[in-house]
């Protein structure tokens, strides 16, 4: 656990109508209301992280520099931010100067070809 990884005291106003249920809800399981909001908070980040949505919006934003390698990892994890990183070097970097490939027969001269007419579809002809 990292000195960052510590507890941090957050303060934040609610309607007092969740106050009083998350109350209700703790005393029930026999819990603390922080952790139930801990546990709220963890599950939502997870869920929200995990979204097809998020990880393209992440990604779409740190292609476009609206956001910085450290705040993509913070969001999507080291090894996320890392392949983004590596997909973006690319896709900035200068094309390959390959040479167009030499005109080379790949099936040595045997080849097969058909056409759609000589097919049969499959189908029952009754």
């Amino acid at each position: 656990m990292s000195a960052s990884d510590g507890p941090r005291r957050v303060h934040f106003q609610s309607p007092e109508y969740l106050v009083d249920r998350l109350d209700a809800i703790a005393d029930l399981f026999d819990k603390d209301r922080t952790d139930l909001l801990v546990d709220a908070i963890r599950e939502y980040i997870d869920d929200t992280t995990d979204s097809e949505r998020f990880q393209k919006l992440v990604a779409t934003k740190y292609y476009d520099d609206q956001l910085d390698f450290e705040t993509v990892k913070r969001l999507a994890g080291a090894e996320t931010a890392q392949r983004l990183r590596l997909l973006k070097a690319d896709l900035e970097g200068e094309p390959f100067d390959l040479a167009p490939p030499d005109d080379v027969d790949v099936y040595d001269g045997d080849t097969t070809t058909t056409s759609p007419e000589n097919e049969s579809d499959g189908a029952d002809d009754r």
